[in-house]
């Protein structure tokens, strides 16, 4: 899929922070909204979570009601560590999703089963190499995708908390409303793909951004994560439509390879269009942002020569909802 590799350079389409943007005010929290259409809002900044004490059950229910409307939240300056940060993911579900460390625990800089370390850094402190395996494996993090979608129990939430400085040369997130997207299809795509499974395999997105090094993945990687397969069109928590896509999306149950390729790509490039996105800049250690992987996608800005240390570490909550758990692969062809 060569014709997608400009997917890794794009422009930042955060709206101005000098601009002037509505605040509501609700109880204790304001909430600053950031993208408007008709019939949707997407992304929040949130302000008034004392996050220096546990949040209490009220309040998490009143953030778990924003997340449903708006899907993307982000809180700044949190001063959250690596206990608190698992602690309140807790809060948002039962289950964490826990990292398969790759290439060895031994060889994580957090080492904490809870958490995935998405930084540029190394065990010593020194920066990524840019000729390493975890280098290109990260480039798959800057293809537009969605968290999970090759488990077969799909994530419900992801966490990404920021620590250290901010990052020199600035440090981006990019997220796309898929509610949105889906909505503005016409009716003959949305009857073309209502019913379509897709496979969902990540080393098919790896393969796809690093291809000289995941080209064959190692049979140890290929054990440790085989596909999952997902509806593409499911419902959101507020009971609009959505597409459920990712880089990771390798091929429609029924359709070849080539061909399902075309469509997937076709969808993910609609729901990334200038409208539909909005960038995340991050601009202090304590930064957070919490997306709902059901009704959104994203990418990163991938690692660079010039970029300095960017410390992010991620939970991800698996979801426990109605499609958790995709679509049996009894009888899939």
């Amino acid at each position: 899929m060569s014709d997608h590799t400009h997917i890794l350079v794009y422009d930042n389409t955060c709206p101005s922070r000098t601009g002037i943007r509505q605040t509501i005010e609700s109880g204790s929290l304001s909430i600053r909204p950031i993208l408007h259409s008709e019939d949707s809002s997407f992304g929040a900044e949130v302000y008034g979570v004392d996050w220096s004490q546990p949040i209490s059950a009220d309040v998490v229910t009143q953030l778990i009601a924003l997340q449903d409307k708006y899907a993307v939240l982000i809180f700044r300056k949190t001063e959250l560590d690596n206990s608190r940060h698992i602690a309140f993911s807790q809060q948002l579900g039962d289950k964490l999703e826990i990292n398969p460390f790759f290439y060895g625990r031994e060889n994580d800089r957090l080492r904490e089963p809870l958490l995935f370390d998405v930084a540029n850094i190394e065990l010593d402190g020194s920066l990524v190499k840019m000729d390493s395996r975890r280098y290109h494996h990260s480039l798959g993090n800057a293809l537009w995708h969605t968290d999970s979608t090759y488990h077969q129990q799909r994530s419900k939430y992801s966490i990404l908390l920021s620590h250290g400085n901010p990052v020199e040369g600035g440090s981006w997130t990019h997220f796309a409303d898929t509610r949105r997207a889906y909505s503005d299809l016409s009716q003959a795509k949305k009857d073309e793909i209502e019913n379509l499974v897709v496979e969902h395999d990540l080393w098919h997105s790896r393969k796809l951004a690093a291809p000289a090094v995941f080209g064959n993945p190692l049979p140890h990687e290929l054990a440790a994560k085989p596909p999952a397969y997902h509806r593409l069109v499911q419902t959101a928590p507020d009971g609009r439509k959505t597409l459920y896509l990712a880089a990771h999306a390798k091929r429609i149950v029924g359709k070849g390879t080539e061909e399902s390729q075309r469509l997937i790509w076709e969808l993910i490039e609609h729901c990334t269009q200038s409208k539909y996105v909005f960038s995340m800049e991050w601009l202090s250690g304590g930064d957070m942002v919490w997306w709902d992987n059901r009704q959104s996608m994203h990418r990163a800005n991938p690692y660079t020569a010039t970029m300095t240390a960017r410390d992010v570490r991620r939970s991800t909550i698996l979801d426990d909802g109605p499609w958790a758990l995709g679509v049996s692969t009894t009888g899939l062809d």
